[in-house]
């Protein structure tokens, strides 16, 4: 997968399977992730350089994104502006 434009793509991070105190936590209750690695980055818009790069672990909205899955994977396709911050 080839992103275009300011199009990055993330593989979201695992949701936690139980809490820090052992809780195990069912499918239902589990919150979406909202970080995850960059695993492609488009070539950039209008003459304007992309700052994130490919490997980097990034934090984005809640409601950010296109999930798609590919080849059996999850991913989200979204604009770079989307991203919060680079950790």
């Amino acid at each position: 997968m080839k992103p275009i434009a300011d199009r990055v793509i993330i593989k979201p991070a695992t949701a936690d399977e139980k809490t820090k105190g052992g809780i195990i936590i069912p499918d239902t209750a589990k919150e979406k992730p909202q970080r995850g690695e960059v695993i492609a980055v488009g070539p950039g818009k209008d003459g304007n350089l992309m700052t994130v790069q490919v490997g980097d672990i990034v934090l984005y909205g809640k409601y950010a994104g296109q999930e798609i899955n590919h080849e059996g994977h999850d991913y989200l396709i979204m604009r770079e502006d989307d991203i919060l911050v680079v950790i």
